[in-house]
This record gives structure tokens, C-alpha cells and sequence, in this order.
């Protein structure tokens, strides 16, 4: 059984698809770009800026669906720059902690809206 997650916390889906869907006591999450959920408006700033409000969109989601950043068990990221890999990851740190998921790491060479990253993630429910 699939159960889909949404949350006007965190950007409405700007194509045909979910924010996340809950199945097999896992959470998978559609990638989050740097939206504001109010504005629908890609975030000001550097990639840190756009790191930052793009795992607040991953955790309001999580929280949508009963998990949290702590359950994360899977990150996809996608840098237009992997140049900015270390201000990247700075952020990132701040958010998982000790949580420390497995992560694959790729540079795109485009991103929707022309954001700096992309984050999806697969958690426990």
C-alpha cells in the first residue's frame, strides 16, 4: 500500500508527482530544490543558502509523513558545482550530525530553475 505525503510546509510539486510517498515502512522523498513554500520562489544566496532551505523542505516533508531527519537512511545530492562541494557540506553536517546517511553525490550539469542543488532522500517511516 502507497500513501502520499503533502505538506504546504514545504514547496507544492511543481510537475506530476509527490512530495513523498510512505510504502513498506520506508518514506521516499521527490527531489527538493531551494523554494520557498510560501513564495514558490527559488531562495537568495549561495549554495549554503540554498542547502539550507532545501532540508528544511526535506524535514517539514518528513515530518508530513511521521519521520524525521533522523530516520534518513539515503541522500541523492545533485550540485550544478562540485566546487561548492565544502560550503555544501558544512550545511549539510549541521542538519544530519551524527545521523550520517549513505549519500551519493553527482554534479548536474543543469537543475531545475538553474537552483545550485537538489536533494531526494529515502527514510524510515
Amino acid at each position: 500500500m502507497q500513501e502520499i505525503i503533502e505538506t504546504k510546509l514545504a514547496p507544492t510539486p511543481i510537475g506530476p508527482y509527490s512530495q513523498a510517498i510512505r510504502a513498506g515502512g520506508f518514506v521516499f522523498l521527490a527531489g527538493q530544490i531551494p523554494l520557498d513554500p510560501a513564495t514558490g520562489s527559488v531562495v537568495e544566496g549561495d549554495v549554503a543558502a540554498q542547502t539550507r532551505r532545501v532540508l528544511q523542505n526535506i524535514a517539514a516533508v518528513l515530518v508530513a509523513a511521521g519521520s524525521g531527519l533522523s530516520k534518513v537512511v539515503k541522500t541523492s545530492i545533485y550540485l550544478k558545482n562540485l566546487d561548492d562541494f565544502g560550503k555544501f557540506n558544512q550545511v549539510y553536517a549541521e542538519y544530519f550530525g551524527e545521523t550520517k546517511p549513505a549519500r551519493s553525490t553527482v554534479q548536474a550539469s543543469r537543475l531545475p530553475r538553474e537552483v545550485l542543488v537538489e536533494i531526494d532522500a529515502i527514510a524510515l517511516a
